[in-house]
């Protein structure tokens, strides 16, 4: 295995390993605005009246602005370099926890969801850029360990935070996490440097193919494989964002949440266990199916990781009423979804090269905020229904949907992408 980039080994905190470390846990102090979310839904319900369907629109505009905005973050560090725009990210994630603890309307805790996305999507889309950047040798890992740190970031969090709404109300732990995430963000940004890319790689496996072009933006929102790869992220996103923002509902209706569970040596309600497995599921994926596709291919992760979505759905549907059931099926539900994260910037630089990976795969991770647009719809789902039967079969059949589109067309699509039309995409690539 050869590449023409010369990858960066300067020593001490320019380290890309120590950049990389780093990266990961600023991804960390950003991980709860998402996992975290779920344990404010029914406390901010019982104090303030509003509906769990209204409450929920405040998540969809936090994903939206975190995914959709990516692109244009993407390129203020081309232009800026990676420092600025994780330091104002920091400071736009903890004020974003900061309005949700005094916001006494709907619009004031839209607001924070409005600064929650923005703030984090200048961290997330920085980061993982940066480390396809960095590890072109290693995409897929490296990939997954950023990712890692959003999926496991909360697990550390998510039990003090769920006492501290328990003992002090859900305004003191909006305040307080909102103070120390955004602190260590911003500390953190003033160490973060620029990756030297020097020239297009083009590390080729025998499991991944990888492109010797770099595509620009406007090049790869052209190609018909990057839109089977935007569809198949919408579909497994939908699922996990559900899960991700409803988890806590469903665990109350299926009158589960309070349960006690000994959890290493604490009794502890099952939704706090089963929120604090989830997000090490989450995270422990990210690396671990990075890997496996560094090695099997992506498609090939994609497939069985999409069809264990699948599974877990119609398990929790069916059977999830049972306690270690729930636990089981909730758990395998983020180690599928939280895959994604690794996989498709993986993809994304191998199919369209290194030089614009940050800006490109920000366009890609718009189909999370895509996915999210469904989240509300759950809520709906269940209010006219019923039960969460609905909801749960939508993400069930999206799951299979992806299972089989990633086998039977993303992968012969691909296979055709690298035999034909690389020649014409060189032919058609500007001058830089």
């Amino acid at each position: 295995m050869t590449t023409s980039q010369t990858l960066e080994d300067q020593s001490g905190y320019k380290n890309r390993v120590v950049q990389l470390i780093f990266g990961i846990i600023c991804m960390a102090m950003i991980a709860n605005l998402q996992y975290g979310w779920t344990l404010f839904v029914n406390p901010i319900h019982d104090k303030m009246g509003w509906t769990k369907a209204a409450i929920q629109v405040s998540f969809s505009i936090f994903v939206l602005t975190e995914t959709w905005l990516t692109p244009i973050e993407g390129w203020l560090v081309d232009k800026f370099g990676p420092r600025p725009v994780i330091l104002f990210g920091g400071v736009l994630v903890g004020l974003s926890w900061i309005i949700n603890s005094m916001a006494g309307t709907l619009p004031m805790l839209y607001l924070g969801g409005l600064f929650a996305g923005v703030g984090g999507g200048c961290v997330y889309g920085t980061c993982v850029g940066l480390a396809l950047k960095r590890f072109p040798d290693k995409r897929g890992v490296a990939a997954g360990w950023t990712a890692a740190g959003f999926g496991a970031g909360a697990a550390l969090t998510l039990i003090p935070i769920a006492h501290m709404v328990k003992a002090g109300g859900y305004q003191s732990a909006f305040f307080d996490f909102g103070l120390i995430q955004g602190a260590v963000i911003i500390v953190l940004s003033l160490f973060i440097t620029k990756p030297q890319v020097t020239a297009a790689a083009a590390v080729t496996t025998k499991s991944n193919t990888q492109s010797r072009v770099d595509y620009t933006p406007a090049m790869m929102i052209k190609t018909p494989v990057f839109w089977v790869m935007y569809v198949l992220f919408v579909l497994i996103a939908a699922c996990g964002l559900m899960a991700t923002a409803q988890i806590a509902p469903i665990a109350k209706d299926y009158g589960l949440a309070k349960i006690p569970m000994i959890y290493f040596g604490a009794t502890l309600p099952l939704l706090t266990v089963s929120l604090s497995i989830n997000s090490l599921c989450n995270g422990f994926t990210r690396p671990l199916t990075g890997w496996i596709s560094d090695r099997i291919g992506r498609e090939n992760t994609m497939t069985l990781m999409f069809g264990l979505q699948a599974v877990a759905m119609l398990g929790l549907m069916t059977v999830g009423h049972n306690p270690t059931l729930f636990l089981i099926f909730a758990a395998i539900v983020f180690l599928a979804f939280g895959e994604i994260f690794a996989i498709f910037p993986a993809i994304s630089g191998d199919t369209f090269g290194p030089k614009n990976a940050t800006v490109n795969n920000a366009c890609l991770y718009t189909a999370k905020g895509t996915g999210s647009l469904l989240v509300p719809i759950a809520s709906v789902l269940k209010a006219s229904t019923g039960s969460w039967h609905a909801a749960f079969m939508v993400a069930f059949i999206f799951a299979v949907a992806a299972t089989l589109g990633a086998k039977f067309v993303l992968q012969p699509m691909r296979r055709r992408w690298f035999a034909n039309n690389q020649n014409a995409a060189a032919v058609s690539q500007p001058a830089s």
